[in-house]
């Protein structure tokens, strides 16, 4: 049973998603891990504060610690489906995402490094 609904997650996008508020306690009470797949020079560009950058290009869900909540997020929300259905296939489970990416961040007043 477990395998089927992970399957299904695998072949869609359709993951828990953190509201603004929930993602800004969630980074204050350090429990989640936030991963950034935009490329490096988008990370560059503003991040949010306690991102770490896995570039899409280059993402490896065996490089992510686990343990916590696992929060994706990108520039819009385009790059977030491949890395999800990337991080399920390799057996992480906790995932969650955050609509609006970067941009949504942003407009919410969100603090940016």
């Amino acid at each position: 049973m477990l395998a089927g609904f992970i399957q299904k997650l695998v072949n869609s996008t359709s993951v828990p998603a953190n509201e603004h508020y929930e993602l800004v306690h969630a980074l204050r009470e350090k429990s989640c891990i936030l991963i950034d797949v935009r490329e490096p020079h988008g990370f560059r560009r503003g991040r949010i504060p306690g991102a770490l950058n896995q570039p899409l290009s280059k993402f490896d869900p065996a490089n992510i610690a686990v343990g916590k909540p696992l929060v994706l997020i990108c520039q819009a929300g385009g790059r977030f489906g491949k890395a999800l259905r990337q991080a399920l296939s390799a057996g992480l489970q906790d995932i969650r995402h955050y609509p609006g990416g970067m941009s949504g961040w942003r407009a919410r007043g969100g603090p940016v490094a």
